[in-house]
């Protein structure tokens, strides 16, 4: 099927006949733009409160709402790193990434040792696809704040993206030292890893099951390793000598798993 053009000029979706014309199944819409839920930030209030109450709304993901209350919270207080942090992460989730990278820069001039900041800035590289100033923010949080596994996963998959494999395998075993549910916990709410071919998936799913049997968590690596083998990885048979895999080779569920061999999954 031939790809279609599509048009997106201030809130009007202008489509080819062609497409116009087509079976529901292959129709494309686009959502609507965020609109604004909540009332407007009440000037009584303390930037204390605006900023809860930004935050309340984050977590609810009404984001421009959010960034009402925040700016209303920076007029009141303008010295505040956090706010800025705050606010750029409530752009950063509406893909504003300009807007959202000056408040980190904003966050970063107020306070130069502010970790939160600077991961934040480099996940804005990152998923641009700039990974080399990633990984420059990243090692700037990791230096002010060392005990951020989410500093260290990140820095990993900005690693990963670079295919610099043994880096990233060092970021994320120190990420999974400091925290053992830190992939579960990104699978959910992070930022999806990049992964420019399946391969580096399987590759990627690999190391996460080494990682997770060298800590001893069984359950977990079986189900990265079933994940590696679903995607393809072709050095599979290495499982039988990675020493990180000792234990776990001794578990009937693995035994299981590799005669099953799961089939690679395909597009």
């Amino acid at each position: 099927m031939r790809r279609q053009l599509l048009i997106f000029t201030i809130g009007i979706l202008i489509v080819p006949n062609v497409l116009a014309q087509s079976s529901p199944s292959e129709q494309v819409q686009v959502s609507p733009p965020s609109v604004r839920r909540a009332e407007p930030p009440p000037a009584s209030a303390s930037a204390e409160e605006l900023v809860k109450q930004g935050d309340t709304l984050r977590a609810e993901k009404a984001y421009l709402d959010a960034l009402d209350y925040y700016r209303a919270a920076v007029k009141k207080k303008p010295d505040s790193p956090q706010t800025y942090n705050r606010a750029g992460i409530a752009e950063l989730s509406m893909q504003r990434f300009k807007e959202a990278g000056k408040d980190f820069e904003r966050a970063i001039k107020l306070d130069r040792q502010y970790g939160d900041a600077y991961n934040n800035l480099g996940v804005i590289y990152y998923l641009q696809k700039k990974q080399g100033k990633a990984i420059k923010q990243y090692l700037k949080a990791i230096q002010f704040r060392q005990d951020s596994a989410s500093y260290y996963s990140n820095l990993g998959a900005a690693y990963f993206s670079k295919k610099e494999f043994e880096k990233a395998v060092t970021a994320y075993n120190q990420a999974v030292q400091l925290d053992p549910d830190i992939f579960e916990r990104t699978s959910h709410t992070g930022v999806t890893a990049q992964m420019s071919s399946p391969e580096d998936r399987a590759h990627y799913d690999y190391v996460v099951a080494k990682l997770y049997a060298k800590l001893g968590q069984t359950d977990r690596s079986l189900q990265y390793l079933r994940r590696a083998m679903e995607e393809g990885f072709k050095n599979i048979e290495d499982v039988y000598k990675d020493a990180e895999f000792a234990q776990l080779r001794k578990d009937p569920r693995f035994t299981q798993l590799m005669a099953a061999r799961p089939p690679a999954i395909t597009d």
